[in-house]
């Protein structure tokens, strides 16, 4: 375990350091408007663990549960959801909210993107509302049963490299080679069209917050190249301020943001596979890590041991859960003793149980 204080906090990233331009915004209306029309999107529970808190010796613990969102199992289900719907509406405008008119309105258009999963899950399901085709690249690691869910979802799944980084690559040559439309979960200096995946997740900050009301002492969230773990920073500062003191989650096998923030650039990293797989990425999401710079309090990585061992305690209170869905809630078990009784924790139950 590796824990820093964030030295750019309040300063962000040097504007020198070759990062992506642009913002993550936190204005969530236009999210909120397009996942109107969605039928599958509802608001998921916040759950209140007493009995877990007073086990880790915590005043409180709350966890925004994802594992249903949208009938797809995490989180994700909301950002390509978004990005298809805005590239949908853009097209058909207010034709958008009639289903007949909607489910062509992408018809001819293919969405490439690479994945450790779940993003890939809903870039297929939001191809299908509109009529569009969608396209998936895996690393080698990817477990089978995603790969099985997303060809079931009638996606072409495409397996190369031998992590999410090489994944991509391959992606962005298929998107270059045929015309196809990129849709990544990150961004990077050439593309940033990933914002619009991030914002996408405002929809469950938004939630969250009013669910929660006043502000957490603590929040810990995981990230891999950092999307979520982003959008629910800035959405907590816009409304909370400076109270929650925030710690950014990450494999030790895939420091990406700790390490960037470490070196003051976008940093490239290496290690061995991890059993956090939605979680190992080894380069962070440029216009994450600069608003994570800014905004958040803490990095901290765990071990995949530790992680896994500590998530097995959730299934006794019907919040089974993977590694990576599990990292927020193994962090606050990792920091208790610094946290103290007083503490009042939030954490972001990403996914459902997974065959990492």
């Amino acid at each position: 375990m590796k824990n820093i204080l964030n030295p750019l906090r309040g300063i962000g990233m040097p504007a020198h350091n070759g990062l992506a331009d642009g913002e993550i915004s936190a204005d969530a209306s236009l999210v909120i408007s397009l996942l109107q029309h969605c039928p599958a999107h509802e608001p998921t529970p916040l759950v209140d663990c007493p009995k877990l808190a007073a086990q880790i010796g915590i005043k409180s613990l709350h966890m925004k549960d994802e594992r249903q969102r949208m009938g797809l199992g995490s989180f994700k289900a909301l950002g390509a959801a978004f990005s298809i719907a805005k590239a949908a509406h853009k097209k058909i405008g207010d034709g958008i909210v009639d289903p007949t008119v909607a489910k062509t309105a992408l018809k001819g258009t293919v969405f490439v993107t690479s994945s450790a999963g779940n993003h890939g899950l809903s870039v297929a399901a939001g191809a299908n509302i509109f009529g569009a085709k969608a396209v998936i690249f895996l690393s080698v690691h990817v477990p089978t049963n995603f790969a099985n869910r997303l060809r079931a979802m009638g996606a072409q799944v495409e397996i190369s490299g031998d992590d999410y980084e090489a994944s991509m690559a391959a992606a962005m040559e298929a998107a270059k080679v045929n015309g196809w439309t990129l849709l990544s979960d990150s961004t990077w200096v050439e593309d940033t069209t990933g914002r619009d995946i991030m914002e996408g997740y405002l929809a469950l900050c938004e939630e969250m917050i009013s669910q929660y009301g006043d502000a957490p002492s603590h929040i810990f969230l995981q990230a891999g190249v950092g999307g979520l773990a982003s959008a629910a920073t800035v959405a907590a500062r816009k409304m909370w301020g400076n109270k929650p003191h925030i710690t950014v989650v990450e494999p030790t096998a895939a420091p990406a943001l700790q390490a960037s923030i470490e070196q003051k650039t976008p940093a490239l990293t290496s290690g061995p596979p991890s059993n956090m797989g939605r979680l190992d990425c080894k380069e962070p999401s440029h216009l994450a890590l600069k608003a994570l710079a800014r905004d958040a309090d803490a990095f901290l990585t765990l071990d995949d041991e530790f992680v896994a061992a500590e998530i097995c305690q959730l299934k006794a209170f019907g919040l089974e859960t993977s590694p990576s869905g599990g990292a927020g809630f193994a962090a606050t078990v990792a920091m208790a003793k610094e946290l103290g009784p007083d503490a009042r924790v939030l954490v972001i139950l990403s996914e459902g149980a997974a065959d990492d």
